[in-house]
């Protein structure tokens, strides 16, 4: 299995697919997914960190960097 870090919170979580998922022969689908902003960048997000960012404003990188830091 294969994971990559949240940009928000900085929680690793699983990324499906790949080398690490052909070798353990595990199925599962993508925990987060790379979003690119209006402002030109790209973050990898979790979902939870998806479900926190504003529903009525145009999202850049200040929001992602307002994200709370995960617990775990």
């Amino acid at each position: 299995m294969s994971t990559q870090r949240c940009d928000g919170c900085g929680r690793r979580v699983r990324v499906g697919g790949g080398i690490g998922d052909m070798w353990s022969f595990e199925t599962g689908s993508t925990d987060g997914l790379t979003l690119e902003l209006a402002d030109g960048t790209e973050h990898f997000l979790c979902y939870d960190c998806i479900e926190a960012l504003p529903d009525d404003e145009e999202i850049d990188a200040d929001h992602i960097a307002a994200l709370p830091a995960a617990d775990d």
